[in-house]
């Protein structure tokens, strides 16, 4: 039985496997994609996503929270550079995303040893496939009240749709005049 195993080993030692995934970890962060096997880029999701959660924690809480969480990501990363992208650029992108900063697409099989091959990307980073998306606004469950800006907009649309009328009846008008003669 495998009760409470969650961590693939990914057939590693301990300290070979964190070292593998804080290489591959910077190598994201650098890089903004990077293709892997399926079961490294599962295994490196869960390793990055808490750290990219601390580095957008920073601009929220005082000076000594954001070095506290900058020393606790670079114990994991163990690169400056790729710690200072991370609280940097990174952080920046993903300030308004709730989670989920990573994508896993599957590209198929490797020619050597026929292994699942993927590529892992941060998501706020990919242009091409977020282009097409308009920007979704803020959902909730609860109704909200109108805000009394929105009023006037609304008149203003109404009375754009009245001109809009008149023009048409207007050229309706002449057409039926023209008929007559």
């Amino acid at each position: 039985m495998r009760h409470g195993k969650k961590v693939n080993h990914l057939g590693r030692k301990a300290a070979h496997r964190k070292s593998m995934l804080a290489n591959m970890a910077c190598s994201l962060i650098e890089h903004k994609r990077i293709n892997t096997t399926v079961a490294k880029a599962k295994a490196l999701k869960q390793f990055v996503e808490p750290l990219i959660t601390k580095s957008k924690a920073e601009n929220n809480q005082s000076v000594e929270k954001g070095t506290h969480n900058r020393r606790i990501v670079f114990k994991s990363l163990r690169d400056k550079y790729a710690v200072t992208e991370l609280f940097s650029s990174v952080a920046e992108k993903v300030a308004d995303r709730p989670g989920g900063y990573t994508r896993i697409i599957k590209l198929g099989n490797r020619l050597g040893d026929n292994a699942d091959m993927a590529m892992i990307e941060l998501v706020d980073f990919n242009e091409i496939y977020n282009a097409g998306k308009p920007k979704k606004q803020k959902t909730t469950r609860r109704g909200r009240t109108k805000k009394v800006e929105d009023a006037p907009v609304v008149e203003e649309v109404a009375k754009a749709d009245a001109k809009a009328e008149t023009k048409d009846e207007t050229k309706a008008d002449t057409k039926a005049d023209d008929s007559k003669e």
